[in-house]
């Protein structure tokens, strides 16, 4: 006990420390659905009743996104992207929401459910930390309709710890992000994960008026000069072991 009091001081004071650096948190949800009908549920509990409420605890731009018609690996899912300004935000979330008269009627349908007749299958969270480089999300200003937009969503997972951070540092320092930056793939964010089920892992979410636009910029980022250097670099050689990609359209409602 003698040890344990003065890791946790510690522990709130890097997380307090971190939490003055400016940097937004992101906590993004992944719903698995079994049928149209629990997808339907989905949309109301979000649109009606969990959205309003995360704004009016002062939360905004939560992003909604579903798979895109050619993704069949995906399958049923609803991604949510709920963008935090510190962790003591994320933790006081739930005290406000069990004390918003508005969001408990409206979303009785979902926190009520029966067991017999739930409104999704099973959820996944994930819990990330912004790059340093990329303090805050970034809101796209696209002028296609939402049901041609693309969101990219990645994770990069590594074979051990200290991979996984020379990744981070290739996103960083390495110009990475910079190159995204330069062939306009107007990343939403980058956020290294910090709670998860495939850690040590990071995750960004870039965003392209349609698909052919998606095509179009991966295409010239293969190519590109910058990115034939950088991949080449000995000190950034096998920092990704697994990639998983998800191709969404954002929802109608989507804060993103």
């Amino acid at each position: 006990m003698r040890i344990l009091f003065p890791l946790f001081i510690l522990v709130l004071l890097i997380t307090t420390a971190c939490d003055k650096e400016g940097r937004d948190y992101y906590q993004v949800r992944f719903y698995q659905l079994a049928d149209e009908t629990q997808e339907l549920r989905m949309d109301k509990y979000l649109k009606d009743a969990y959205i309003p409420a995360l704004n009016r605890a002062g939360i905004e731009h939560i992003g909604v996104f579903k798979p895109v018609e050619e993704d069949t690996v995906s399958g049923n899912i609803i991604v949510v992207l709920i963008p935090f300004t510190s962790l003591e935000q994320l933790n006081a979330l739930q005290g406000f929401l069990e004390k918003d008269p508005l969001y408990l009627e409206n979303g009785r349908d979902y926190l009520d459910a029966a067991h017999d007749r739930p409104p999704f299958e099973r959820f996944e969270t994930i819990l990330l930390k912004s790059f340093w480089l990329t303090p805050k999300y970034f809101i796209p200003n696209h002028s296609t309709p939402r049901s041609d937009q693309v969101y990219e969503l990645r994770s990069y997972e590594s074979a051990t710890e200290k991979l996984h951070q020379r990744k981070v540092e290739m996103f960083n320092e390495g110009g990475e992000i910079a190159l995204f930056s330069k062939l306009e793939f107007n990343a939403v964010f980058y956020g290294q994960v910090i709670s998860g089920a495939h850690m040590p892992n990071l995750m960004y979410m870039t965003s392209f008026e349609n698909m052919e636009s998606n095509r179009k910029h991966w295409d010239a980022f293969r190519n590109h000069p910058d990115w034939l250097e950088l991949k080449n670099l000995e000190k950034y050689a096998n920092t990704v072991s697994h990639i998983d990609r998800w191709l969404l359209h954002p929802a109608d409602y989507s804060g993103i």
